[in-house]
């Protein structure tokens, strides 16, 4: 069985492989003061949650982490506890994913694991947006190599900054409102950020094509199953694209 630990700035998702099947999935807070100690008891008990029992040598770990003092914790917690070298991407990692970036080493961890994600089920040209604390946009050539893309402010963080500077103003749900021209201040305020993000996305994704050419677009991140729907430009949701994107790496460093 295969690990997989997906840790981001606001969250942190890990998956439980058996094969190419992802069996078991968990999302938790990212807590960026937890110890090795704290994280082996975090994922023993989401283990044995589900029943499941698992012996040091059956057991793969691939980690994928932008929060660096984490990433150490992690690696003391798989030497430590599990007695398994887990898998961490990172400079260095063979990915079978050319990076043709200015500074390879600039490019997040989650991001390659999406691209190499991205392009195994779909093929190039395509283009994968996550919907993260960040909200992303990466590009892969019809080869197979990663290009680039762009990086705005995540849904979440936007409208956190418009909550502190609006006196007036205060945190709504994010669900799409009845109507795109609100008839009070929740659902404006709904509209701006459902449809605002949306057109927001579909831009920047119409932008990227007239380089790239014609692009499957793929949406993941927390948010994506609120925008996909709505936009004219997203073709496919994978909720766990970068979890698969990291089992194909850590196979390819086997």
């Amino acid at each position: 069985m295969l690990l997989t630990i997906d840790v981001g700035n606001t969250q942190t998702v890990l998956g439980l492989f058996d094969g190419v099947q992802l069996v078991h999935h968990w999302r938790i807070a990212t807590n960026a003061e937890r110890t090795s100690d704290e994280l082996a008891l975090l994922v023993s008990e989401l283990l044995r949650l589900r029943g499941i029992e698992f012996h040091p040598e059956e057991l793969g770990i691939a980690i994928s982490s932008v929060v660096p003092r984490l990433t150490a914790a992690l690696r003391e917690m798989t030497d430590e506890w599990f007695g398994v070298k887990a898998v961490v991407l990172e400079p260095g990692t063979r990915t079978g994913m050319p990076i043709l970036y200015d500074n390879p080493k600039e490019v997040g961890a989650d991001r390659i694991a999406n691209s190499v994600g991205a392009y195994d089920l779909y093929g190039g040209p395509c283009i994968c947006v996550d919907f993260g604390t960040a909200t992303t946009f990466d590009a892969i050539s019809e080869r197979g190599e990663y290009l680039g893309g762009a990086i705005i402010p995540g849904i979440e963080i936007s409208l956190d900054a418009l909550f502190g500077r609006a006196a007036a103003l205060r945190r709504v749900e994010l669900v799409e409102p009845r109507n795109v021209i609100g008839k009070n201040t929740v659902e404006s305020m709904q509209s701006g950020a459902v449809y605002g993000f949306t057109a927001q996305v579909d831009g920047l994704c119409e932008r990227i094509r007239r380089e790239l050419g014609e692009a499957t677009v793929v949406a993941t991140g927390g948010l994506a199953g609120l925008i996909t729907p709505l936009s004219s430009t997203i073709d496919h949701h994978e909720p766990w694209i970068t979890l698969i994107g990291l089992r194909i790496i850590w196979e390819r460093n086997q």
